[in-house]
């Protein structure tokens, strides 16, 4: 697990960090411009209870690193600009801490501000973030741990069903062929029950066909004795 100076010092450790801005409101809320995206310098250094100074002796250090993660600094026309937007969204009068004046401004995002956390050094606020960073990287860890030992666990099982699997299999084949030779001889059984109908059938018609004649040769019978009486 790295270490809070591993984390001050690490350039790669705190780009693994970079996305976990929620880390920012666990420990203080953070008060944004009326945008709802920006801070200026000033709001930064109240947010980690520092001197603006310190904030914008951090800033010239590690610029680069702070313009990849959302920093910006504005001039001229983009700097009238967006005091223009600001002050049209602010709802009631502009605060009188909303300096307007300056020839540049340098705005913040929530995570350039995640990013001055692991940096600052002097600010218990700074420090709390980068505890609450480590501890739920600790807590992900004992997570991913767990995990993996349920995983570690499923598998055993699976291996073990596996080889019940395997010893079945032989029983499954012999099942197997005698369910097909079962179904060769009821198919069997199937034409010859057939067969038997079908000749079944015969025999109702031979009876029929008897039954008949039998009657012809009674009431013939019965026609010759009429006329040997007569």
């Amino acid at each position: 697990m790295p270490t809070e100076v591993a984390l001050l010092e690490s350039h790669a450790l705190r780009v693994e960090q970079m996305g976990r801005v929620e880390a920012l409101d666990k420990v203080k809320s953070l008060v944004l411009l009326p945008d709802g995206i920006h801070l200026r310098t000033g709001d930064v250094a109240r947010y980690f209870e520092v001197s603006t100074a310190s904030v914008r002796r951090l800033t010239d250090r590690h610029q680069q690193e702070l313009i990849s993660n959302g920093m910006r600094v504005l001039r001229g026309a983009e700097l009238r600009s967006f005091h223009g937007d600001m002050v049209s969204l602010w709802e009631g009068e502009v605060p009188a801490s909303y300096p307007q004046a300056a020839t540049q401004l340098r705005l913040y995002t929530r995570r350039t501000v995640l990013n001055v956390a692991m940096l600052l050094r002097d600010s218990d606020i700074a420090r709390s973030v980068r505890t609450h960073l480590l501890d739920a990287e600790e807590d992900l860890r004992d997570s991913y741990v767990s995990l993996d030992k349920r995983v570690t666990r499923i598998e055993g099982c699976l291996a073990g069903v596996g080889s019940a699997l395997r010893e079945l299999g032989p029983v499954l084949g012999r099942m197997s062929h005698r369910l097909d030779s079962l179904d060769r001889k009821l198919e069997i059984t199937h034409q010859i029950v057939g067969a038997i109908s079908l000749r079944l059938t015969d025999v109702s018609q031979d009876v029929i066909r008897l039954d008949t004649r039998m009657d012809e040769l009674a009431r013939r019978l019965k026609d010759l004795s009429r006329r040997k009486q007569g």
